[in-house]
């Protein structure tokens, strides 16, 4: 679930006076008046507001999980290793489950694929890796969720503005019964933020609904549009497996720039080059990747271990969570899906 690069609303003193910094300042009960007055203000009705809302109490297990949220890298200072992550989430039976799926696609593969530039073998990954094709999607109500969240204080400017997205996504139609999900407050097959459905969620097979809790189409569709928002370039790979020489300088190949955000992340590639340039210094793309592309050197697990040269967009992959294990266990796993 991405956390990062959301837009955050200023409106949260519309109608109401400042919220306080942390839950002990104010009730559940009384905050969840600031949302509700909120949502008005920003055009919720009120038999949404009644029905989203009318029964809800804080959740202790969501804030205990929140505040439970690991670190990176870990407390003494190094990263687990790739290949551990790996053989968990890239096994045989993911790998499986996602070849059939994508078998299942017909010409709806090659479809979403010229609409939106992103190989279909990218979308059905990321379902799996989110919610295991669907199998499972998380049992949270999310307004009593986002509403903890919010009142819990910690990122209250982000899960109050998802609290509020969340009630008009339920005044689209969509029942409380089904907005069920993540602690942290994803839903359906790719797992998006309330935000996120109301932004990029997209109607794959023109029946005039964003089902992306039951409806395969308008899932991979909507998937290939978040992918296209955040850059996607087409026809482009997220990166291929590299050969290393033995005694690359990698102290003079790390990146100068520090990201805004998850800079630890981005910290563990090198410093961006052609792949022109790459060759020169002995590292050999082991699959086709042309010389004017710009790629990172990252070999996660270290010295004689397998490395990869990404391109720019693993970094769309990083947009949907910003982890290396996720991002390289989406890659990995698309492309088995497709050998």
């Amino acid at each position: 679930m991405r956390l990062t690069l959301l837009a955050i609303s200023a409106s949260l003193a519309v109608a109401c006076s400042p919220a306080p910094s942390t839950a002990q300042d104010m009730s559940f009960d009384a905050y969840l008046q600031v949302l509700i007055a909120r949502a008005r203000a920003e055009g919720v009705s009120e038999p949404t507001i009644q029905r989203m809302t009318y029964d809800l109490t804080p959740n202790s297990r969501v804030i205990e999980l929140d505040r439970a949220q690991p670190g990176t890298p870990s407390s003494s200072g190094s990263f687990p290793r790739l290949q551990t992550y790996l053989d968990r989430h890239v096994d045989a039976s993911r790998i499986n489950g996602g070849r059939r799926n994508y078998q299942a696609l017909g010409p709806l593969a090659s479809q979403l694929e010229a609409r939106y530039g992103v190989p279909a073998k990218m979308l059905i990954a990321i379902w799996g890796h989110e919610t295991n094709y669907g199998s499972y999607t998380g049992d949270f109500d999310l307004a009593r969720s986002l509403a903890t969240l919010a009142w819990e204080g910690r990122r209250r400017d982000l899960f109050a503005t998802e609290f509020v997205d969340l009630l008009k996504v339920a005044d689209l139609g969509v029942n409380r019964s089904t907005l069920k999900g993540s602690w942290a407050g994803a839903f359906g097959y790719p797992q998006f933020l309330p935000s996120i459905y109301l932004r990029l969620a997209q109607d794959g097979d023109g029946d005039g609904r964003r089902d992306i809790w039951t409806n395969r189409s308008d899932t991979l569709a909507s998937i290939a549009n978040y992918f296209r928002d955040a850059g996607w370039r087409r026809g482009q790979p997220w990166g291929v497996q590299a050969s290393v020489p033995s005694g690359l300088d990698w102290n003079a190949l790390r990146s100068p720039m520090n990201s805004p955000v998850c800079n630890s992340v981005h910290q563990r590639h090198s410093r961006w080059m052609s792949v022109g340039e790459w060759k020169r210094m002995g590292v050999q793309p082991l699959a086709n990747l042309d010389d004017t592309v710009t790629a990172s050197l990252f070999q996660p697990d270290g010295p004689g271990t397998r490395a990869w040269l990404l391109t720019a967009n693993y970094r769309v992959i990083l947009e949907y969570n910003c982890s290396n294990y996720y991002a390289m266990s989406v890659g990995l796993l698309a492309d088995e899906i497709a050998r």
